[in-house]
């Protein structure tokens, strides 16, 4: 399947929303990235309304559009009647007036092809050879019976939709003309791919708008001058149903909208429990004013449902009834065979998860499935990895940080902003002399330490690293470093007992200060010596002195 919805992986968060909303979970997760997978995906488009980060884009088909425009064959819009949800009060006039400065040559409502199709499903029923009916106006309900439940597609109606009609009708009456089809719809561009021979492009209504607002046009109300329009019905709940005639008095009518209804209709109807009646199908809640462009950018339901009921008529547009073989359109099966773990490797995957026994299969859906079996078969299919189970990181994660606490052989204490004892760990009990962490867990720290460094931090933000201190309460030194958390205003401290380094210094400071005070002695008592011995020689030296002066003297006077 070609792209349509593209992400953006800047700005996927982890968040696993998509997955979570997604009703066939054909979303890929892998590098922190959600990856949409085209071949399972129904282009319901939950995933692009939900996503918190606007990481899916549809993409889109302007550049197409303003090209055919700028050509030289004419260029008739198919407008859904939907579009009185999106521009509320503006009318088909209005509209028609905006889009023909645009550019596009004539603007028509997709009613007139939904009122070729629901002639077709009264004819169906009025016939009453097929059981189940299923509307086939909502491609992503195509492709969900089409790629998951194949035993339901004989029910679907081999119908076309009002968009392929109504762009078959206008090249039937102007040949050589160009359609293009706007609408609420992201699955609407994957049908248009399908019949290129009747739609030529697919705008959503949200690139429509970006297109007036680039050109300066703004869609003004006007009177509706347009007889009929009791097909305008179709974009909401029921909307089918009401418009058709209902002849045929032994079916029964239904009408379902929501992914998860539909999924869930479709199994009922697997069972076999359900006969003799048409279903009006829908994949999004609220039918198309609830689709993805209209839910994304404009949900107003209740007054979004009201202008399409005013906009709406009583009678049928005068529309020529082609036959039912032009209308006839095959869904094929597109599914493929999904691979899944037998009970042994199902087990051995939840066993990495943590999970070994059922207790421990919360099936809290925070990763996106509905359980943890699913998410297990995922993770077989290569859709998942271990990090999307919330509970199991968060169990790691604090089984790894109790391990830390548990066996640091430094003291670590946690405090919240208001200096209470959140976490310490045994190291720091034992610094503390406390027998165990209920002891001063909750309590105010000045109750075991003096708050006066930590108020510093917390005030000034600035940390303090390794500064030794005396803890005279409990006779040890400690070095401590305190870091504040910006983020959630907690401190970490970190306390690493000294004492016995501290006392080894000491220890040593005092050995090596009376060797000090030992080696002056001994300097001063070798001076002491020495200057009495200078102090003799000087003696003997004068008296030498003196003898031999008298004994030169004694020798002249001879």
């Amino acid at each position: 399947m070609a792209e349509y919805l593209r992400l953006k992986e800047a700005n996927c968060k982890n968040c696993y929303k998509c997955i979570r909303h997604c009703p066939i979970k054909s979303i890929r997760f892998s590098g922190n990235q959600a990856h949409i997978i085209s071949d399972e995906c129904i282009l319901c488009g939950q995933c692009f309304v939900v996503c918190p980060q606007d990481a899916k884009v549809i993409c889109s088909d302007l550049e197409t559009a303003r090209m055919l425009v700028s050509g030289s064959a004419p260029v008739v819009v198919s407008l859904a009647p939907s579009f009185a949800a999106f521009f509320p009060d503006v009318g088909i006039e209005g509209m028609r007036d905006a889009l023909s400065k645009l550019g596009f040559d004539l603007v028509e409502e997709t009613a007139i092809g939904a009122t070729v199709v629901k002639r077709e499903y009264d004819r169906l029923v009025d016939e009453g050879e097929q059981d189940i009916i299923i509307s086939s106006c909502c491609p992503s309900v195509n492709l969900l019976i089409q790629k998951y439940y194949p035993e339901v597609l004989p029910y679907l109606a081999k119908v076309v939709s009002p968009m392929q009609a109504h762009c078959r009708d206008i090249k039937s009456r102007m040949p050589g003309a160009k359609t293009i089809f706007i609408g609420p719809c992201i699955s609407k561009k994957q049908e248009a791919d399908l019949c290129k021979q009747d739609v030529d492009c697919v705008l959503t209504f949200e690139e429509l708008s970006e297109w007036l607002c680039s050109e300066g046009i703004v869609p003004e109300a006007k009177p509706d001058v347009t007889a009929g329009g009791r097909a305008r019905l179709f974009p909401t709940t029921g909307g089918i149903i009401k418009s058709m005639d209902r002849r045929n008095r032994d079916y029964s009518y239904m009408v379902i909208d929501g992914p998860e209804n539909c999924i869930a209709a479709l199994r009922d109807i697997s069972t076999g429990s359900v006969s003799k009646c048409f279903i009006e199908m829908s994949s999004c809640t609220g039918s198309c004013i609830g689709g993805p462009i209209i839910s994304k950018y404009r949900h107003i339901p209740v007054s979004g449902l009201s202008a399409v009921e005013r906009y709406a008529g009583t009678e049928d547009f005068d529309v020529k009834q082609p036959s039912g073989e032009s209308l006839l359109k095959a869904h094929p099966l597109l599914g493929s065979a999904q691979v899944y773990p037998n009970e042994a490797q199902l087990k051995d995957i939840l066993r990495q998860m943590g999970k070994t026994r059922p207790e421990d299969e919360l099936n809290c859906a925070s990763c996106g499935y509905n359980s943890c079996r699913e998410k297990a078969i995922a993770v077989y299919q290569g859709k998942a990895d271990m990090t999307m189970c919330t509970p199991f990181l968060r169990d790691k994660a604090e089984d790894f940080n109790g391990s830390i606490l548990r066996n640091s052989p430094n003291g670590i204490i946690v405090l919240n902003d208001l200096l209470e004892v959140q976490q310490i760990n045994p190291e720091a009990l034992r610094i503390f002399n406390l027998r165990s962490a209920s002891d001063v867990v909750g309590d105010q720290l000045n109750r075991i330490m003096d708050p006066a460094e930590f108020l510093n931090v917390k005030n000034s933000g600035v940390n303090i690293h390794d500064k030794r201190i005396y803890l005279a309460e409990y006779g040890r030194y400690v070095e401590l470093t305190i870091v504040l958390d910006r983020t959630y205003r907690t401190l970490l401290t970190i306390i690493r007992d000294v004492t016995v380094e501290e006392e080894q210094r000491r220890k040593k400071e005092a050995i090596a200060r009376k060797t000090m005070e030992t080696t002056d002695k001994v300097v001063e008592k070798q001076m002491r010596v020495v200057q009495e011995i200078a102090s003799l020689l000087g003696e003997t030296t004068a008296e030498t002195k003196i003898a031999l002066t008298k004994l030169k003297e004694s020798l002249k006077d001879e």
